[in-house]
């Protein structure tokens, strides 16, 4: 058998012979630095641009080590469902039979997700919860809801009378309250040995062709919460593969944070009243009404007075769920419903205990919508702990995206994952380039003229530039904005001084209609928010402008991050730099990347914000960005999208 580094050099050229492709050098140094990695155990930090073929990049490294290593296993997350379902459909089954015809192994693979992306067989055949009233409509009619919710209990049927997981991503369409007919939350499942069901279980089903299989893909969410609870929702791995790494903390961090409200504990104390005395249901229902009332008195802000009338609220949410959950306890074993009300009144618990405390480790603040009204949050101030010594302190890890060098290096990444100390070991920073000459394909330019953002929105004069640059494009825009208000405004401006060319914006349709319909339609222009700055891939001529309104800082006002930027200065660094700088640099690569995707591909990246070349921060910033042609002349960067918009002769 040959040695692990000539078979992963293998792999890839018959991997990427078989999907026609062209062998990029990024691709095998990429490859070649994670062989490495896992035959070292030095972790590694792979900046790998839009282009490289990250996913060979990896998969021919990590097979190579299943076949030489056959009682190994392997774990790649990425941040998304979608990128797992596209390395699982697409990227994975090509490897694999690459692997096959090189080695003549062929390698065992499998999806991981949480539970709560697989249907309960408990709740599709015993139809137990009282929330299943809201499937009959007043006329005692089947709602349309209720279609729903039929149409996938037919479906979880077929799933487990043949070979499938009723996995949600297979599942007919449906709106997120029918897939919560379905489904059960984590905290609710009474496990499998308990379950009327739990012969049958889909989860366990599907955990069990993780633990028989070498090569195991699941998500950013679910080997966060395996971090938090010791190694208990992922099966034991030698290697790990960390894609998308850029979200990597951001995830970690929503996995670890809870909220709480009034109405959510309403609802968990209705649910429980069945087998509470009345004294005990009455001072759990009189918890939330003193929520409520310590939320009013408290203002929108991070909580930090252990005074604050907030705090004693939660206290007292506090003892009133540890006496529902005490007074469920026991019962008879089949009394399912009974089990899993004691285990949501046990979550509140927990949750109300740890925002109670204001430890340390914890920020504790008040939120508000108009849709939901106030609740209280709680987040870690740091993952970088939990990342170092539960992800990255027992198994050689190669973390790759193409955004990982912020201000030109890698140590304000490998710094939030916990990288870098004694207890982590080393680690090395690759960057292996894209065979994209964005000098070449694409202008940086940044509008000096236009005043510095302010906080009453968007200017005139910056919606006026919008409106030309787009003209100048004839459509095919992209437009990046920090807030929904400033989307929606430019949407209108330009809607009304440049009627011919027709604009999008996030919020008018189903985000996935209004892409497709700027992926099909180059004349189509689409304004939105963050959920535009990453994930959005658009080759080709239908994005020739991508513009950015403002330097993607967080929030003045987000709670977190204040927290952490006063961390770092209270340590003696500079708090700006570290978390607010960082983060909009990371957003700044994510947005520009959206331009070039293909060697074909040319066009003009717009930011809006003059601070982008006079702050002294900008150039940490630039560094950010991919390397294009940079020009403050706006005549320049409308003379080059009129000459790009001219027939090709």
């Amino acid at each position: 058998m040959m040695d692990s580094a000539s078979l992963t050099e293998q792999i890839l050229i018959a991997a990427v012979n078989n999907i026609g492709g062209q062998r990029r050098a990024g691709q095998d140094l990429m490859a070649t630095e994670i062989e490495r990695t896992f035959a070292g155990g030095e972790h590694v930090l792979v900046q790998a641009g839009t282009g490289t073929g990250k996913s060979l990049g990896y998969l021919a490294p990590a097979l190579a080590k299943l076949v030489t290593q056959p009682n190994s296993r392997v774990v790649i997350a990425t941040a998304t469902l979608a990128l797992q379902a596209q390395l699982a459909n697409k990227d994975i089954p090509a490897a694999v039979a690459a692997c096959e015809q090189v080695s003549g192994k062929r390698i065992s693979h499998a999806v991981l997700k949480g539970r709560s992306n697989y249907a309960c067989l408990l709740k599709v055949r015993e139809n137990q919860s009282e929330e299943q009233d809201a499937l009959i409509s007043a006329a005692g009619q089947v709602s349309e809801l209720g279609a729903e919710v039929v149409e996938l209990r037919r479906w979880a049927e077929e799933e487990a009378d043949g070979d499938g997981l009723a996995d949600r991503d297979d599942a007919p369409a449906h709106t997120p309250i029918a897939w919560a007919q379905i489904s059960v939350p984590v905290r609710e499942c009474v496990g499998a040995q308990r379950c009327p069901q739990g012969v049958a279980c889909l989860v366990e089903k599907s955990r069990e062709r993780a633990r028989a299989s070498q090569l195991v893909v699941t998500n950013h969410a679910l080997l966060a919460i395996d971090a938090i609870h010791g190694g208990t929702a992922i099966p034991e791995f030698d290697a790990l593969i960390i894609d998308e790494a850029h979200e990597l903390v951001s995830r970690v961090t929503g996995a670890a944070s809870v909220e709480l409200s009034p109405s959510s504990v309403e609802r968990v104390a209705k649910r429980c009243l069945t087998w509470l005395n009345d004294d005990v249901g009455l001072d759990f229902l009189d918890a939330a009404d003193a929520l409520q009332t310590g939320l009013d008195a408290t203002q929108v802000a991070r909580v930090t007075d252990p005074d604050a009338e907030i705090v004693a609220a939660l206290a007292t949410v506090r003892t009133a769920a540890r006496a529902v959950a005490s007074g469920l306890a026991g019962g008879d074993a089949d009394e399912v419903e009974r089990r899993q009300a004691q285990a949501a009144a046990q979550e509140v618990f927990d949750v109300a205990e740890r925002m109670a405390k204001l430890a340390p480790a914890d920020v504790v603040w008040i939120s508000e919508s108009d849709r939901f009204g106030r609740q209280v949050n709680c987040a870690p101030l740091s993952v970088s702990g939990l990342l170092r010594n539960q992800v990255f302190g027992a198994h050689p890890v190669a973390v790759t995206s193409a955004t990982l060098k912020v201000g030109g290096d890698f140590a304000s990444v490998a710094n939030s994952l916990g990288l870098g100390g004694a207890e982590a070991g080393e680690y090395r920073g690759i960057d292996v380039g894209s065979p994209f000459d964005y000098g070449r394909q694409g202008i940086l330019y940044v509008a000096r003229h236009l005043p510095p953002p302010g906080r009453d929105g968007i200017t005139t004069e910056t919606l006026a530039e919008v409106a030309e640059l787009l003209w100048a494009a004839e459509g095919r825009t992209l437009g990046l904005f920090a807030s929904q208000r400033s989307a929606e405004a430019a949407a209108r401006y330009c809607r009304e001084h440049v009627p011919d060319r027709p604009v999008r914006c996030q919020g008018d349709a189903q985000l996935a209609r209004l892409t497709a319909e700027f992926i099909e339609n180059d004349e189509v222009s689409l304004f939105g928010t963050l959920s535009l700055w990453q994930g959005i891939d658009v080759p080709g001529d239908t994005c020739r402008l991508v513009i950015i309104d403002k330097i993607p800082f967080p929030r003045p006002d987000d709670p977190l991050m204040q927290a952490r930027q006063q961390a770092v200065a209270d340590s003696g660094g500079n708090g700006f730099m570290a978390v607010a700088a960082t983060h909009a640099g990371l957003l700044l690569a994510q947005g520009s990347g959206r331009l070039i995707r293909t060697l074909d591909d040319r066009g003009v990246v717009a930011v809006l914000d003059p601070r982008l070349v006079t702050a002294r921060y900008g150039s940490f910033l630039k560094a950010s960005m991919p390397d294009f042609w940079l020009t403050t002349d706006p005549e320049a960067a409308v003379g080059a999208l009129r000459r790009l918009s001219a027939p090709q002769s």
